[in-house]
């Protein structure tokens, strides 16, 4: 058994003593809005938790899975501020060797989709390994000479957001290779409820890998622990795996996101709206993609302009070089000033579907099927079923999910 698996009950122990009677005023997160109640520990994201893995990478040659959320909030600085986990490591002195770089790619400036090569970090020297381009797992030779790999990065709790999948193939790959791999966590802004359509296993793809729900109430640690545990690495493979958890977390608790997860949702009411606008991308609806308003609007030009109260123009940006139906005027809604729920929300799709003009095609084929996880939701849209009827099929999965899932809790 390695030093690292060795410690991992240590960890958790210590976990336990430290939200029982420690108060700390280092490293809190930004400010969390709409808190009915503050828990008694003041939240601290794991990659603040030094004490607990600076001695874990000591004397280690490691790899870091990381994009621009991976951060460390160091209040000695002036005014305070985040700095690069790639910073802190190697200002620490440890043996950071190289990083990988999911979707967006390691400083969260390419377009959805768009392939990300391999390069070299400029600011601090570092070799970059892309795992949205050629790859989206690690070869053994990219791992070779490595002892642990880490990953940290910032989650929206998502199942077709890649990071998760990004996640289970370094989980993967690492198991493969004997090496073991520490997670560090990060709250989840939408890791209070669970929801939406379960995914079936014919549906598997890079935007659901696994048998979860739509929006599945879990921060990364707590997925990560589910992959390895419930057998969905291949082959029935276990990772060496240590997830250091946050401090003082409540997921009930709002979590405002300090830095924008990648290109289209630069904030969190984007990332709130996300389990149901994301939808759109299975559908020749733009949502809000080309504009400042990304998953806080939607349109298209063959929605029918009086049923609708928004316009608005897709113009090429960064993260958007060439958005859905660009240059051309779009009718739709814009949702920017309207709280999200607490569940995947039915009633835009089915309003876009409803009102778009006769004839317009409006699913993308297989396209929506991999964002829903079901061959079904495009069925009972085009059958006319409302949101209720919807919603009750998808009941049964959701518990028998939940059930599961409580298992691999760390802060309930």
């Amino acid at each position: 058994m390695s030093a690292l698996a060795a410690l991992k009950n240590t960890v958790f122990v210590l976990v336990v003593c430290l939200l029982a009677c420690r108060s700390s005023s280092e490293g809190n997160s930004p400010s969390r809005t709409g808190v009915d109640h503050a828990p008694a520990t003041p939240l601290r994201i794991a990659a603040n938790r030094t004490e607990i893995y600076f001695p874990l990478l000591e004397g280690k040659d490691f790899a870091l899975v990381a994009n621009q959320t991976s951060v460390v909030f160091t209040p000695e600085r002036a005014g305070g501020g985040w700095v690069h986990l790639a910073d802190s490591l190697l200002g620490a002195g440890l043996s950071l060797k190289k990083v990988f770089a999911p979707e967006h790619g390691f400083r969260g400036l390419a377009d959805a989709g768009e392939k990300v090569q391999d390069g070299r970090d400029p600011a601090t020297g570092l070799p970059v390994i892309s795992l949205y381009g050629k790859y989206r797992k690690p070869g053994a030779d990219q791992l070779g000479g490595l002892d642990l790999v880490v990953f940290d990065i910032q989650d929206v709790g998502v199942r077709f957001y890649t990071y998760i999948a990004t996640l289970q193939l370094v989980m993967e790959a690492c198991a493969e290779a004997g090496i073991p791999v520490l997670v560090l966590d990060r709250p989840n802004p939408n890791a209070h409820y669970v929801d939406g359509p379960v995914m079936e296993p014919e549906h598997r793809s890079f935007l659901g890998m696994t048998e979860i729900p739509l929006v599945y109430g879990m921060t990364m640690g707590e997925y990560a622990r589910m992959i390895n545990e419930e057998g969905w690495l291949e082959g029935g493979l276990k990772a060496d795996l240590t997830v250091v958890p946050l401090l003082g977390y409540d997921r009930e608790v709002p979590y405002e996101l300090p830095i924008a997860p990648s290109p289209n949702l630069p904030n969190t009411h984007a990332a709130r709206w996300y389990p149901s606008l994301g939808l759109f991308e299975g559908t020749h609806i733009n949502a809000g993609r080309g504009t400042r308003r990304q998953f806080q609007s939607f349109g298209a030009p063959f929605l029918l302009p009086q049923h609708f109260d928004y316009t608005y123009i897709p113009e090429p940006m960064p993260g958007a070089s060439q958005p859905k139906h660009q240059g051309q005027t779009c009718y739709g809604r814009d949702l920017s000033g309207v709280t999200p729920p607490d569940a995947v929300d039915l009633q835009w799709l089915l309003e876009a579907y409803a009102y778009r003009e006769k004839g317009s095609e409006f699913f993308n084929p297989g396209g929506f099927t991999r964002h829903a996880g079901t061959a079904a939701l495009q069925k009972q849209i085009e059958a006319g079923w409302d949101a209720d009827q919807i919603r009750a099929g998808w009941q049964e999965g959701l518990e028998a999910f939940k059930n599961i899932r409580k298992g691999y809790l760390l802060y309930d």
